[in-house]
């Protein structure tokens, strides 16, 4: 399972366009102040787009370690089952490795550790 977010907007080119967009209403602004609240308004809707790529970018790095540790359970889970198979003598070890490792265990629980 690869390690990237499934973004499907150009989070940079956004950004881009909208500090150009932001440019051309400053100056528009400034050769027509007979309707400066339509530019403010204008430049109010623009101003949001910033806090909404960050969102994007921080909703896209929870998402990838999610993917991240969905991947890694389902590997601790796949190699409990055949050390089970194999008879060892402690098959769960895998599992409880990686629920440690993801801090849903505490360091000492159910003994290795």
């Amino acid at each position: 399972m690869p390690d990237t977010p499934h973004v499907k907007v150009n989070v940079q080119e956004v950004r881009t366009r909208n500090l150009v967009a932001r440019e051309i209403v400053s100056n528009l602004s400034a050769a027509m102040p007979s309707i400066e609240d339509l530019w403010l308004r204008l430049y109010g809707a623009l101003a949001d787009v910033p806090a909404l790529v960050s969102e994007i970018t921080r909703l896209s790095a929870v998402v990838s370690k999610v993917r991240r540790d969905r991947a890694n359970l389902v590997a601790a889970g796949r190699a409990t089952l055949k050390a089970d198979r194999d008879a060892e003598p402690d098959p769960l070890y895998y599992l409880r490795d990686e629920l440690r490792a993801q801090g849903h265990l505490p360091p000492d629980f159910w003994g290795r550790s």
